[in-house]
């Protein structure tokens, strides 16, 4: 189908779990599989299935794991309704010297999840029950379907049916995929009827969907100094945008430690910063047309989604690290092209680097805030950092950053240098250069005369 991933570089680990609600062992790939994996969808908290591990947690292996995952990965979408594309990831690993298979799945949203060939019913629904998986009442059917997210973008009809997607499939073909005519049924852009569906318009060249990135001069909202916005393309794009947009803000700053080492630092912990806008935008609820928002404040950055969270998911389980995700065709996307791992590690990453009392979380909002770094404050207090100070200044005192001094220092060197020959010689993204540039003006410490072949002017000693 050309869109089929295996994961190299397994995990080497040493084994010592046992079989619990959340972790199921078999020796060998069996019958029993899509059952097994029907119970953990239909379970609250999702779970593990490891092949090649005996019931009593020993390591026996597989042989040729590349065609049992490609077995595996086929038998899931093929037997199970409703799709479980974007629920799970089927993982190589090496446990004790052994290539073990571990088939992580996630909680779905549209339960109950059901065998294909038995339908709807006490013989086709399953539930993890303590470390089994019974098969589930009528009652507890009806349940559940009753619950079912009846507004998945999967089955929401596109406002437009003329959709291109030009852009994604080079993203796909970057990371190696060979597409054929099924690409996009693979990846469920249809709804049931055949039109293209919500998913669809959000991965398409062109849409009226965009993210703002504000920021303001001061703590709150009185002083707007930027709003930008990303999109009106496919949402893998605007987000690859955005990432590079908060690479920029993201400022590197110099840190004196007490052994008088000079370290580089940055306001926030740029693997944090990115997993927190990634799940902002994979996990938003965009039925109701409104896409995340991140603002950029003088002491902290916060990422805002709308939707709060999954139902049937706790705070405590979110802070665990379940995943349920709440689109997963479109997790199932960014997974592929490389811009989420496993599922549910995103939370574990930003827990790695900052407490849970970054998240406030509502019944319709999902704030992450990142205060900065108490470094990069301090010396931002002491000195210029994109504000305005007034009055004569002097190279020579700390009222400019450290790349605002390198700049200066070049322009005296050669005054016809353009923004491109500094940020090559910095290293640093001609857009940053800019924003630099436009400080010294607006202090009058440079100034350009002409246009294309102007120069710059210097009016500090």
């Amino acid at each position: 189908m050309g869109i089929i991933e295996i994961k190299k570089n397994p995990l080497l680990l040493n084994f010592n779990m046992k079989e619990t609600n959340r972790i199921e062992f078999k020796a060998q790939l069996t019958d029993e599989l899509e059952k097994e994996v029907i119970a953990f969808l239909n379970y609250r908290e999702g779970g593990k299935i490891y092949i090649g591990i005996a019931d009593d947690g020993t390591a026996v292996g597989v042989s040729d794991y590349d065609t049992i995952q490609l077995k595996i990965k086929d038998r899931l979408k093929t037997n199970i309704l409703p799709s479980c594309l974007g629920l799970f990831d089927v993982i190589h690993e090496v446990h004790n010297g052994k290539d073990v298979i571990n088939i992580n799945i996630a909680s779905g949203s549209e339960k109950p999840y059901y065998l294909k060939k038995k339908g709807m019913s006490e013989k086709g629904c399953f539930m993890r029950v303590g470390s089994a998986s019974e098969p589930m009442t009528v009652r507890q059917i009806e349940e559940l379907f009753a619950k079912r997210t009846r507004h998945s973008l999967g089955k929401i009809k596109s406002n437009r049916q003329d959709l291109t997607f030009g852009q994604l499939k080079i993203y796909y073909e970057t990371q190696g995929f060979k597409l054929n005519d099924e690409f996009l049924k693979s990846l469920d852009l249809y709804t049931p009827e055949g039109d293209y569906n919500y998913i669809a318009y959000l991965l398409a060249d062109n849409n009226t969907n965009s993210f703002k990135v504000a920021k303001y001069a001061g703590i709150n909202k009185t002083e707007l100094i930027e709003n930008e916005e990303f999109g009106f393309c496919s949402i893998i794009k605007a987000t690859n945008s955005i990432v590079d947009k908060l690479n920029i803000e993201n400022k590197t700053f110099v840190k004196i430690t007490g052994a008088a080492e000079r370290l580089q630092k940055q306001m926030i912990n740029k693997t944090a910063l990115r997993e927190a806008l990634i799940n902002a935008i994979v996990h938003n609820d965009y039925s109701s047309e409104i896409t995340p928002v991140v603002e950029i404040y003088a002491d902290r950055l916060t990422i805002t989604s709308y939707g709060g969270l999954v139902q049937g998911l706790s705070i405590e389980e979110f802070l665990a690290g379940r995943s349920v995700p709440r689109n997963r065709e479109l997790m199932r996307v960014f997974r592929d092209l490389k811009l989420v791992e496993q599922l549910g590690s995103g939370v574990h990453r930003i827990l790695d680097a900052y407490d849970k009392s970054i998240f406030k979380i509502s019944d319709n909002f999902f704030e992450v805030s990142f205060a900065f770094e108490k470094e990069y404050l301090d010396e931002k207090e002491g000195g210029q950092i994109g504000g305005q100070i007034g009055g004569q200044i002097d190279e020579g005192r700390n009222d400019l950053t450290e790349r605002q001094l390198e700049i200066l220092s070049l322009i005296k060197e050669n005054n016809k240098i353009t923004r491109k020959q500094i940020s090559e010689r910095i290293g640093i993204a001609e857009s940053a250069i800019q924003k630099h540039l436009k400080t010294l003006v607006s202090l009058k410490i440079v100034e350009r005369i002409g246009t294309n072949k102007g120069y710059w002017k210097i009016n500090i000693k």
